[in-house]
């Protein structure tokens, strides 16, 4: 039985694409053949080593700083952050473990943070690495004692008589149960419990000090005993809610936009009973027939860094100057390790509006062809002027972009007597309508028509 359209789906979604010589192999897999070889290549953690010095941790305070020296700090944290930006995208681009890295995606913006010390992102998103397809109240309690997370959400300040609630605010609306099933009193209280939840500035580990931790009895979602942090995350676990919130995210994120409310009840049924194990969850729906209804394939935008890394992968990509993969990231509005605040990128049809839909579809182009444009047919004496300028403008375009693709591999997979047609219908996932049609089926050399399908908005959707 050929299932290549449920294969490709599911490449699509729980990794960042298949290739052709991926899915000529993967075809005549069973749906659950194809989810149980996923798994297994995730199985395995390839944690990111960028960054394998801690500045914060420089013994002179800043006010006894000279201007050289803040200089030469500021110079080593934005090299940092490069570097570490583009390690985790050269990983999502070159890994087998497509799904866990699919998934440290998925909780790089639930668990949304930015500071600005690498070496703690670093940190965090290893730990959201390692247990991307593990358990999600191991997770919880590892993400929360993290020197990134008590910095950003500010539990550093959180102290037995000056209580700080934003940690415990953000826990509750945006990490486990949503906004609506808490109270303004169940906060109060759960901040009292995460006081003396700190990071040493020493040595930059996790520390409890019980100095400024308050020991007084709390009342938290009904319960009232004398709490610590580890508590109130049991107690928001035993609530089957977060259960129902993280799959909702979860549909939004693998299935569709508009949640449909009985399949996220099968999911946090699923969730709750495994103790909130993820790999039984994604199984569920990965493997359910639902997943793979037409109303589910092609309808979910791509955030730019899945746009980035589909690129990377089908097409081999080579970039001498990394620098370029952040400016992109710039202009289409998603930085790794930047999230505009703690709720994330909103996502969906957020990533995209007039000018950043047109600045994608010039992408493909500027990488895989340096941005020019081919002319069919005899060029007038004005059509050569034009392409001269265009020669020299694709000149510009190498020497900034310095990207290289491996064409040669990948016309080598495409199977031999493909039509266009087919080679487009591969590349996209929404089902092709009769424009383009069209134009893939008009003469001409394989690479354009490849670069003409992947520059069309029908690309943006997986």
């Amino acid at each position: 039985m050929n299932n290549a359209k449920q294969i490709k789906h599911l490449y699509a979604r729980a990794g960042f694409g298949i290739r052709f010589e991926d899915l000529h192999d993967k075809q005549n897999w069973s749906v659950k053949k194809g989810v149980r070889k996923l798994l297994q290549a995730s199985e395995r953690v390839e944690q990111l080593n960028a960054v394998t010095e801690n500045i914060d941790l420089r013994p002179k305070p800043y006010r006894d700083q000279t201007e050289e020296e803040r200089r030469i700090i500021n110079l080593d944290r934005n090299r940092q952050e490069r570097a570490l930006n583009d390690a985790w995208i050269k990983q999502m681009s070159n890994t087998e473990a497509q799904l866990r890295e699919k998934m440290t995606l998925f909780w790089h913006n639930h668990f949304a943070c930015n500071v600005g010390n690498s070496y703690y992102q670093q940190e965090l998103n290893n730990i959201q690495r390692a247990n991307a397809l593990g358990n999600f109240k191991t997770m919880l309690l590892q993400v929360s004692q993290t020197p990134a997370m008590l910095q950003f959400l500010n539990n550093q300040q959180n102290q037995k008589n000056r209580p700080n609630e934003n940690f415990a605010r953000e826990l509750m609306e945006l990490f486990t149960l949503g906004r609506g099933h808490y109270t303004e009193q169940d906060v109060k209280e759960s901040a009292r419990a995460f006081t003396g939840w700190a990071y040493s500035g020493k040595d930059g580990t996790y520390k409890f000090n019980n100095n400024t931790h308050d020991n007084g009895t709390k009342t938290f979602l009904g319960k009232t005993a004398n709490y610590c942090g580890e508590d109130i995350l049991n107690i928001i676990t035993d609530n089957k809610q977060t259960a129902t919130y993280i799959c909702t995210k979860l549909y939004r994120y693998f299935v569709n936009e508009v949640p449909d409310d009985a399949r996220v009840a099968q999911m946090a049924d699923v969730f709750y009973k495994a103790n909130y194990e993820i790999k039984p969850l994604l199984e569920h729906f990965f493997s359910a027939e639902w997943f793979y209804e037409d109303k589910n394939i092609g309808n979910l935008v791509k955030s730019p860094v899945e746009f980035l890394v589909g690129l990377n992968r089908q097409f081999y990509i080579d970039y001498q100057n990394p620098d370029v993969l952040m400016q992109f990231q710039r202009a289409l509005g998603q930085v790794l390790f930047r999230p505009p605040n703690v709720a994330g990128w909103p996502g969906g049809r957020s990533w995209i509006d007039s000018s950043s839909l047109m600045y994608r579809m010039k992408i493909p182009s500027t990488i895989l062809n340096a941005g020019l444009i081919d002319f069919t047919g005899k060029a007038t004496p004005e059509d050569e002027a034009y392409l001269a300028s265009q020669r020299k403008q694709q000149l510009n375009v190498v020497n900034r972009v310095k990207a290289t693709a491996n064409w040669d591999k990948f016309l080598k997979d495409i199977p031999a007597k493909t039509t266009h047609q087919e080679i487009a219908q591969f590349m996209l996932e929404p089902t092709l309508n009769k424009a383009a049609i069209d134009e893939v089926t008009k003469p001409g050399d394989l690479k354009t028509i490849v670069i003409q399908v992947v520059s069309t908005p029908e690309y943006q959707l997986c």
